[in-house]
């Protein structure tokens, strides 16, 4: 057995240590934050993840400036302590639970201090069990929460303070999906793995809304919810709901061209139009990159900076399939608002025509 920092507070699921946690070697525990201007302008990322039975921890942050995605990626050892929330150059903080979490990266040229404080407590997600075929694909919680954020970012000598306004969401989730190393046993005979993934936490002016649907290759949803949180709300404000997207693809790629979104409000059926004005990679935090996807091993400690226009992205390469679009919201109920439009399809999904794994729109 190995005791951890961790021991010392009343935080055990099970009768061992915290270091040891189930037998799943999949079992993850992830921090992720994203922010923007008003406008959608000065986009950031960031993410950490924890893989305990790998003995692994990963983080990356990215910033967008002038059409250039700037990404750095850092993974290390965990050494089974997993209250040491730090690799390498980057680091999270949690100042007040549930509420205010700081962000410090330091490293290749790429410097920030980000302060997240939450505008409503956040919604606990439903918890997302899938199987493909007879394996267990996910099987985790996870939380979301829109906020402000206050701090700077420097890349290169550069400093700019993060815009007035600047909102965003952060997310936690933990429990299994696919890390590390690929899994190369077959599924079995005639199982084609498909995944399709929409996400879009939306910022309005007094209230957060957030939506997300997980499908199958045929369509079928397994999990998916609308809630509505007003600002300053407690965990008994939160309205939920379901809701219903519709979003064409762009042209000869796997990303959304716009979408409409149609959710049963709490003053009545409400349409919301979400026009993309930006695209982020989410490869700059390792989802679908092939070089540090999460929970892979580099070492004791790696870290690495990697740039790349955002024009230049080949959107017919698996790893850049992934995307959040900053966009601009207009609700036919509540005015006008700003958010992301996260969307992953891997493999055939047939209500939008995609019959070969990696067709494009």
């Amino acid at each position: 057995m190995v005791l951890t920092k961790g021991d010392d507070f009343p935080l055990h699921q099970t009768p061992e240590p915290i270091a040891y946690a189930g037998t799943d070697r999949n079992f993850y525990d992830r921090y992720f934050f994203n922010g923007y201007a008003p406008g959608g302008s000065g986009f950031f990322a960031v993410a950490l993840g924890i893989y305990p039975h790998l003995n692994v921890a990963d983080a990356h942050f990215s910033a967008i400036r002038d059409g250039v995605q700037y990404n750095l990626h850092a993974s290390r050892e965990l050494g089974m302590e997993r209250f040491d929330i730090q690799v390498g150059p980057i680091r999270i903080e949690v100042i007040e639970p549930l509420r205010v979490l700081r962000v410090s990266v330091d490293g290749e040229g790429l410097k920030a201090e980000l302060t997240f404080t939450g505008r409503a407590f956040p919604i606990e997600e439903p918890r997302f069990i899938h199987r493909i075929g007879p394996r267990t694909f996910m099987d985790y919680t996870r939380l979301t929460q829109n906020g402000h954020y206050t701090g700077w970012i420097e890349i290169d000598g550069i400093r700019e303070a993060v815009a007035p306004g600047t909102v965003g969401t952060r997310d936690r989730s933990w429990g299994v999906r696919p890390v590390g190393a690929r899994d190369e046993q077959p599924h079995g005979s005639g199982v084609v793995p498909g995944f399709f993934w929409q996400w879009t936490p939306l910022n309005f002016a007094d209230r957060s809304l957030f939506f997300h649907v997980n499908a199958d290759a045929q369509g079928h949803k397994w999990n998916t919810r609308a809630v509505i949180a007003p600002d300053g709300g407690d965990a008994t404000s939160l309205f939920e709901t379901q809701g219903e997207m519709a979003s064409p693809m762009q042209a000869g790629t796997r990303w959304p061209e716009n979408g409409v979104l149609t959710i049963a409000g709490p003053d009545g059926p409400e349409r919301l139009t979400l026009t993309p004005v930006g695209r982020f990679q989410m490869r700059g935090l390792g989802y679908t990159s092939p070089t540090w996807n999460h929970g892979l091993y580099h070492g004791p400690l790696a870290v690495e900076r990697e740039d790349f226009g955002l024009a230049q992205c080949d959107p017919g390469t698996m790893d850049n399939y992934h995307v959040q679009l900053p966009c601009k919201v207009v609700s036919d109920r509540h005015g006008e608002g700003f958010g992301v439009f996260e969307q992953l399809i891997i493999g055939p999904y047939a209500p939008m025509g995609l019959s070969g794994f990696m067709d494009l729109g």
